[in-house]
C-alpha cells in the first residue's frame, strides 16, 4: 500500500510548513480579535494563550526560539501581574503537554510568571507609545531571556547537584543568546501589534493610562 502522507520535507521544508501554520493561526487570531468589543481582555489573553502555545510547538526546530516570552512580557506590561501568571503558567502546561511535560514544567511556569511580573514593574518605563520604547522592550526582553533560562536550568539541581550548575548554566550560554536574540526579533515584529490591540481591551482606554491601570493591578 502506498503512503501518499510519507514526504520527506527535510529540517527546512518541515520548518516552512510550520511558519505558514502559524502565520495562519495568527491571521485567524487577528481576524477573530477586529470582531471583538473593546474592553474584552479575558478573550484576548485567551487568544495570546492560543497563540503563543502554537508558537512555542511549531518553532520547537529553532532552539530556544520562541514568541511567549515577549508576549508573556507584553501581557504583564498591559494587563499587570495576575493575569500575566496565568497566562504564563497555562502556557508553560499546554504547550509541555505536546513536546514534554515533567518537573522542569513548575519552573518554566515560574521563569515566565517572573517574566510576567517584570513587565507590570516597569509598565511605567516601557510605555510602547514611544518612538524610543521598541528599543527599551528589547533590552527587556533581551534580559528576560537569561533570566528565564537560568531560572529553568534550576531543574537540574534535582539531578546533578549545586556543584555542576554553574556548569550547566555556562554550557547552555549559547542557547541563551538564541533566546534573547528570537526576542529582540518577537519585539521587532510583535509589538506594535500586540500594543494596539492590549491598549484597545483595556478598561481604561487612554494609552497613557496604561501606567496607572497597570500599577492598580499589581
Amino acid at each position: 500500500m502506498i503512503d501518499a502522507h510519507a514526504v520527506n520535507l527535510g529540517p527546512y521544508g518541515f520548518l516552512l510548513v510550520n511558519l505558514t501554520l502559524l502565520s495562519i493561526i495568527g491571521w485567524a487570531l487577528w481576524k477573530t480579535e477586529r470582531n471583538l468589543s473593546s474592553q474584552s481582555d479575558t478573550i484576548v489573553l485567551f487568544l495570546l494563550g492560543i497563540f503563543a502555545v502554537s508558537g512555542r510547538i511549531l518553532l520547537e526546530p529553532i532552539p530556544n526560539v520562541q514568541p511567549v516570552t515577549v508576549i508573556i512580557l507584553m501581557s504583564g506590561i498591559y494587563f499587570g501581574v495576575s493575569r500575566s501568571i496565568i497566562l504564563a503558567t497555562s502556557v508553560a502546561l499546554v504547550s509541555n503537554l505536546f513536546i514534554g511535560h515533567g518537573l522542569w514544567t513548575l519552573y518554566q511556569a515560574i521563569g515566565w510568571s517572573l517574566v510576567g511580573i517584570i513587565g507590570a514593574t516597569l509598565s511605567n518605563k516601557l510605555n510602547l507609545n514611544n518612538a524610543t520604547s521598541n528599543t527599551s522592550l528589547m533590552a527587556v526582553a533581551a534580559s528576560c531571556a537569561f533570566i528565564f533560562d537560568w531560572i529553568v536550568s534550576l531543574s537540574v539541581l534535582h539531578t546533578l547537584g549545586p556543584d555542576l550548575l554553574f556548569v550547566y548554566i555556562l554550557s547552555g550560554i549559547p542557547f541563551d543568546i538564541l533566546h534573547a536574540v528570537g526576542n529582540m526579533f518577537f519585539v521587532a515584529w510583535l509589538a506594535s501589534p500586540l500594543s494596539e490591540i492590549m491598549t484597545r481591551h483595556l478598561s481604561v482606554k487612554k494609552p497613557l493610562a496604561v501606567k496607572e491601570l497597570v500599577k492598580n493591578r499589581i
